[in-house]
């Protein structure tokens, strides 16, 4: 990918939209890795341009490949579920992107060589985008950016100082929470609704 791709100034929805635009187009003639070969669809992204959060989530599956959009699926459904329960609206709020941007086969977690391969898609995204919130969602998604060894259960509902100027935050995978169907206080779809709810206050501390 062209530097000039990954460091153009977005700054209104119009100039974000065909920035991306064109980082999309870049990626769907990429041969990094293997996973182009395998794929159905190319899964870039779902949401707008100018997004307050960004949500990174791990990979395409089965649903994502075909639709060639992130979290359409019996993951993605959930995911909208506790977005509603905590106030915070997916097509107003969000921009959701992946680690990579092809389907692993048999929805394996993706090695380190794809992730890099796709790494600069991914940080092109964030470059353009530029949310005031990026939020981490399940345990690949958050090795991407932190490389020390953490369980998901002690890092989770933190706010990280990852990013430069982005507040950050991990939260649990809706493919974990479908697997934990207990809503009972300190259970994982509990602690999933809290810090979604922290992540709709942060959002409504910016425009008091």
């Amino acid at each position: 990918m062209s530097q000039q791709l990954i460091s153009v100034n977005c700054r209104d929805l119009e100039t974000k939209t065909k920035a991306l635009a064109e980082i999309k187009n870049v990626c769907e003639q990429c041969r990094a890795c293997e996973l182009c070969k395998s794929r159905t669809s190319l899964v870039f992204s779902d949401g707008i341009a100018n997004a307050d959060i960004l949500l990174v989530g791990e990979a395409p599956g089965a649903e994502e490949d075909a639709a060639g959009k992130p979290f359409v699926g019996r993951s993605g459904r959930l995911l909208n579920e506790f977005f509603e329960q905590a106030g915070l609206i997916r097509d107003k709020e969000f921009y959701i992107a992946n680690t990579v941007k092809c389907r692993p086969p048999q929805n394996r977690i993706p090695t380190e060589e794809e992730l890099v391969a796709c790494r600069s898609y991914l940080n092109a995204q964030i470059s353009i985008v530029k949310p005031k919130i990026i939020l981490l969602c399940g345990t690949t998604a958050a090795h991407a950016f932190i490389k020390e060894d953490f369980k998901i259960s002690q890092i989770r509902g933190k706010w990280l100082n990852i990013f430069e100027n982005i507040d950050s935050m991990v939260i649990f995978h809706p493919s974990y929470l479908l697997r934990n169907h207990s809503t009972e206080p300190g259970s994982p779809r509990w602690y999933m609704l809290k810090d979604l709810e922290s992540v709709k206050k942060r959002l409504e501390s910016y425009k008091s």
